[in-house]
């Protein structure tokens, strides 16, 4: 660690205005002033691309900037802007928002404990259904519209469900909550499980929290979880990430605290993944990477998922592999070869 580093007595983590963002971000400082006590930690609200525009699509967005040049990580550009520049030493993100790549200079200093991955379904009401076992998706009325800012979410409901019609939907979380209360109104919306829960929208035995929900003028809406077999979530979903620069030492370590193993090991596969695939923000894929206990005596496993759809076409693919819980990057290249082997699965026509 350089001499600067070690005399320097404070953080500044840059974040997101959004009510998620603050919340995560505010967790990590938490948890930094428990680790380090004399610590002084600050918080800079950065606007993000992401942010600002809410005139486009998420997959829109994601091909292209304000000046029409492409764009990855919307969500995070001008908090890598800031990083760089030294106005914050350190930025909060929902990982899922991350390029599986990042620019050089900077690093994953830190993976929290992920939480629940499950994509949300979430209604007026609780529909008919559920409560016999039925998957929620397969309980909605037919033809309902169902309003999502995820080409992946997307794409799974029409397989799940043709007749289903998907509309776009923008905004942060309590905003499009309250599309359901809007006129024209979809027949439902779907949420990440992992910011209803970090919010306290959602209790972490699934029960919805109507008092949290009354505090953002909000309804006692139903919320469904979607088994992660039915729609499997995005890489990277349910974890936050701590960004800093490759060069700060002082950074790295303070952050490096918090850093969670398990959660890290499942991320990097399903990273590694995405990286291999060439996969971008509007590509429409899933993966979800569990570790699984292995054999009596030996290391643990990792075990992965993959599903990859390819609208044009309307065939998907998917596939499930196992290896070393030491070699992430490993587990990714077989699921990646064993993706592309895979025979073509017809989406069902609508």
């Amino acid at each position: 660690m350089t001499e600067r580093a070690t005399a320097r007595r404070a953080i500044t983590i840059g974040t997101r205005g959004s009510d998620l963002a603050l919340t995560q971000t505010r967790d990590v400082m938490r948890r930094l002033a428990r680790f380090w006590p004399g610590l002084e930690v600050r918080e800079a609200i950065i606007q993000t691309t992401g942010d600002r525009r809410r005139d486009v699509s998420l997959a829109e967005l994601g091909r292209t900037a304000d000046a029409g040049a492409p764009v990855k990580g919307v969500f995070i550009k001008e908090l890598e802007d800031a990083l760089a520049t030294g106005v914050i030493d350190a930025a909060v993100h929902s990982l899922k928002d991350m390029p599986s790549e990042l620019l050089p200079g900077f690093a994953l200093a830190a993976i929290l404990p992920r939480v629940p991955v499950e994509d949300v379904l979430i209604t007026r009401e609780p529909l008919p259904g559920v409560a016999d076992g039925r998957g929620p998706v397969a309980c909605l009325p037919r033809d309902a519209v169902v309003a999502t800012g995820s080409v992946r979410r997307a794409c799974e409901l029409g397989r799940l469900r043709p007749d289903l019609r998907c509309v776009d939907l923008r905004g942060n979380v309590p905003t499009r909550l309250r599309k359901l209360t809007a006129k024209q109104a979809p027949d439902a919306i779907v949420l990440a499980r992992a910011g209803l829960q970090r919010l306290g929208f959602l209790r972490p035995d699934g029960a919805v929290d109507a008092v949290r929900l009354a505090e953002f003028d909000l309804p006692a809406l139903a919320m469904h979880l979607i088994d992660p077999d039915d729609m499997l979530p995005a890489a990277g979903q349910g974890a936050v990430a701590v960004e800093c620069r490759v060069d700060d030492a002082g950074a790295q370590r303070w952050l490096g605290a918090l850093h969670d193993i398990g959660s890290a090991v499942c991320v990097a596969a399903e990273r590694a993944f995405l990286a291999g695939l060439g996969a971008g923000c509007d590509t429409p894929v899933g993966a979800h990477a569990v570790l699984v206990p292995g054999p009596e005596g030996e290391l643990a496993r990792l075990r992965m998922r993959c599903r990859l759809f390819e609208p044009e076409r309307e065939r998907y693919r998917e596939a499930e592999v196992e290896g070393a819980a030491d070699d992430p990057a490993a587990v990714a290249a077989v699921a990646l070869e064993r993706l592309r082997e895979a025979a073509d699965v017809a989406l069902p026509a609508r």
